[in-house]
């Protein structure tokens, strides 16, 4: 029995209380020797996962047996300590005089009753070292046995010269020198030899062969797909608003435009699924990285949302996102690069390892900042999962400056162009060219209640200017025309300020401020003109203005703007002339709903704005700016385009048993023969193809549109060979196969015709007053052109 008087009592308490600062800092003392032993043996401990303990040692690393026996040790040695200290802990804990029988013998023997506290923590410390040497010593031995495993194993870890693999001579090399370049290589477990080299490289990456001593089990058992879950169109936004965050004006934007637009979204889910009848529709599982909205991008867009800022993208993005909800696809939105790196499976360090899992996504819309960012954390997993990638772009990209080498070669390329992505995963505000994928955006649509009373709410000499920002409105020219403008009819306009009136907005112009976007439609819908100034390009509100019973008028260009003569398009990868501020509008809409004129020519303007006064317009608004438009036809994507998929058609030049082709009765075009087996897997189906041979000067796009048609680049396989130019009777005196944009084409003063090398140049744009281009045309569903007749 142990027995103290009073006096020592307090005295043993208050020692204790005294006590109780140090115990964190002996714990400290303990904690911090092990991560010091560790981290100074190297690579052994830098590859741990997320999620691991700091002292968990890979068995990956250490091999086999051995290295669990360290752990085991380890771990032992480690439990020892923190029970002493936990029963130091409950010692000074407790103000009962009596302790239980194991406690206090524990404390009496390691302790005796006459101990000062500086020796009590000189004991502690003396055992926080003997486990740090015991430590040191299992690690060293550990070291030891695997040295010599790697020893008895060297016979087998050499490079092979294997010509199916005819780079793992060369990767292992560069593994020798750089392997410590990037920590991503000791996550997966290389350590600096030779075994650790080629297992990263035949199991991880795939330029050696497997090595024959490994267990494969692990590796070949591929993660089981997920069973099919069938779509189901959704009518409910909540979740999706939640799903889209917080924290960012332009977030807040674009979950109020989704929260305002939920009954239409309802109204077109419950159409198009009528529609689409029984049609199984396989569930996606979809990640969306806005690029543009990430800090590491700079992020210019939220600052300005309430400043007036150009919008347009943040609409595209809201809308695009309610409409893969809608269709009932499993959605993962991130607008930062540390949530895009976690729902990827990006390993830790500089971006040059694969992802450590198969991606789980089915589709990644992202878009050129996304797109640059995921190329830079993905490592070789990009190149493998590039197919699966669609990219929001704004104004488009031509095959020509997408095709690297080409672009490099022919001077196409710019800072966004360069990708070598089949051009349809290019997904465009607008159906600029249909090289790429048109995605759109949608704009309210008005019912037959609301059309009555913008009839009737309509005032005849009322105008609204296009431009929110003052930067718009130091256009020069703008008092002449205005000034004929406010001859006839009250000017408005809606240009952001802080606290003084913009000195560019004249005085006589009705100035209500940025206004929030259901005041902003009100105004629309009491106006009879909207005019635009020529600059922003192809944005949503004209088609807006037009959906509220609006005229719009435009400037027409001359000579057009383009990447030669213009700032804003320069160094944009197309080489697309714009003959108008909205071209969309111009050419798919037009009058009575659109007027383009020449700005500079006074009398031509003035005759517009009396004929507009005259005119009687009611709310416009095209199928495929509608909500079940927009459904309609990224439902009909999802459904039918895989980039993944084999190439199908034949290289250029081969001669099929049976040509598909047939020339049309009047002798001016190629059509599908009627009993030609269909292309399988074909989409547009092929035998919507019409192939006509285009005047010498004429880009395909114009071409098939002269024959109102689109051009449709996914048939230019089947019309890359001999066989289409002797059906179209075209005289070929020579042959060739080459890499050429314009391709496949006939050169009228050589009689050569020419066959594409190079299937992602295949491009309806681009035309030279050299060749005769052979064009693939289909036919659109009415109001939908990015769809053919057959193409649901």
């Amino acid at each position: 029995m142990v027995t103290v008087n009073p006096d020592g009592k307090i005295m043993v308490r208050r020692c204790l209380v005294t006590l109780r600062p140090f115990r964190l800092f002996v714990l400290g003392i303990g904690f911090f020797s092990l991560c010091f032993l560790m981290t100074s043996l190297g690579g052994q401990f830098s590859a741990r996962r997320p999620g691991d303990s700091p002292f968990t040692i890979r068995t990956e690393v250490l091999g086999g047996p051995e290295s669990r026996g360290v752990l085991r040790r380890m771990s032992d040695l480690l439990e020892l300590m923190v029970k002493r200290m936990d029963m130091l802990a409950r010692l000074g804990n407790s103000s009962e005089p009596h302790r239980a029988a194991g406690d206090t013998h524990f404390a009496v023997d390691r302790f005796p009753p006459g101990a000062s506290l500086m020796e009590r923590i000189q004991a502690i410390a003396q055992n926080v070292s003997d486990i740090a040497v015991k430590v040191d010593q299992i690690l060293r031995h550990s070291l030891l046995l695997h040295s010599k495993v790697s020893e008895g194993r060297r016979d087998q870890c050499e490079a092979p010269s294997d010509p199916k693999f005819p780079d793992c001579l060369g990767k292992v090399e560069w593994m020798r020198a750089r392997w410590t370049s990037d920590p991503c290589y000791a996550f997966f477990g290389v350590d600096g030899t030779e075994c650790s080299f080629l297992v990263y490289l035949s199991e991880v990456e795939w330029f050696c062969p497997p090595l024959p001593w490994r267990n494969r089990t692990a590796t070949q058992t591929a993660l089981k797909p997920l069973p099919k879950v069938q779509a189901v169109f959704r009518s409910n936004l909540s979740h999706l608003l939640e799903l889209m965050g917080s924290g960012k004006e332009s977030l807040i934007f674009m979950k109020k435009r989704a929260k305002r637009l939920t009954a239409q979204w309802a109204v077109a889910a419950q159409r198009l699924s009528q529609k689409l009848g029984a049609v199984q529709r396989d569930q996606k599982q979809i990640l969306v990285h806005i690029g543009f909205l990430t800090e590491e991008s700079g992020d210019v867009f939220s600052p300005r949302v309430l400043k007036g800022g150009p919008l347009g993208e943040m609409v595209q993005w809201a809308d695009i996102l309610a409409a893969l909800y809608v269709l009932g696809h499993g959605l993962r939105i991130t607008v930062s690069l540390k949530e895009l790196q976690s729902n990827l499976g990006v390993p830790p360090g500089r971006g040059n390892c694969p992802l450590t899992v198969p991606l789980p996504f089915d589709l990644v819309y992202t878009d050129y900042h996304g797109l640059q960012q995921m190329k830079q954390h993905m490592g070789l997993s990009f190149k493998k999962y590039r197919c699966r990638i669609r990219v929001i772009d704004t104004f488009g990209t031509e095959p020509a400056y997408n095709h690297e080498e080409y672009a490099t070669l022919h001077g196409y390329r710019t800072n966004w162009g360069y990708w070598n992505l089949n051009p349809k995963q290019f997904m465009t505000m607008f159906p600029h060219t249909p090289d790429n994928s048109f995605m759109g955006f949608v704009s309210e649509e008005l019912n037959e209640t609301e059309k009555q009373l913008v009839r009737g709410g309509k005032a005849s000499n009322m105008a609204v200017v296009y431009g929110k920002e003052a930067s718009i409105w130091k256009v020069s020219g703008k008092e002449k025309f205005l000034g004929i403008l406010n001859k006839y009819m009250e000017i408005h306009g809606t240009v952001y300020y802080e606290s003084q009136r913009p000195p560019e907005v004249p005085a006589f112009v009705k100035n209500h401020g940025l206004l929030p976007q259901p005041e902003f439609q009100q105004l629309l819908r009491k106006a009879k003109l909207f005019i635009g100034f020529g600059f922003p390009y192809e944005g949503p509100a004209p088609l807006e203005a037009i959906a509220n019973g609006c005229v719009f008028l435009q400037s027409r260009f001359s000579p057009p703007h383009s990447s030669l003569n213009h700032e804003f398009f320069r160094g944009k990868p197309t080489s697309r002339e714009v003959f108008s501020q909205h071209p969309y509008a111009e050419n798919f809409i037009g009058k009575p709903h659109v007027w383009t004129v020449d700005y500079n020519n006074s009398d031509e303007f003035e005759a517009a704005i009396k004929a507009i006064m005259k005119t009687q317009v009611d709310p416009y608004l095209p199928y495929e700016y509608t909500c079940e438009g927009m459904l309609e036809r990224i439902h009909a994507y999802i459904q039918h385009q895989d980039f993944c998929a084999a190439p199908g058609p034949a290289p250029p030049g081969t001669r099929a048993l049976q040509s598909p082709f047939v020339l049309a009765p009047n002798a001016t075009h190629l059509e599908w023969a009627q009993n030609a087996s269909v292309a399988p897997g074909a989409w547009p189906p092929a035998h919507s193809l019409r192939a006509w041979l285009a005047a010498a000067g004429r880009a395909c796009t114009d071409a098939c549109l002269d024959h109102g048609l689109i051009c449709e680049p996914s048939f230019f396989p089947f019309l890359n060979s001999q066989d289409a130019f002797q059906k179209l009777q075209v005289p070929c005196d020579s042959t060739e196969s080459e890499m050429n944009h314009l391709y496949p084409a006939f050169a009228q003063p050589g009689r050569e015709c020419f066959l594409q090398k190079e299937p992602l140049l295949f491009s309806c744009a681009g035309s030279s007053t050299k060749y005769h281009r052979l064009c693939p045309c289909r036919d659109f569903r009415k109001g939908q052109v990015a769809l053919c007749r057959d193409c649901l």
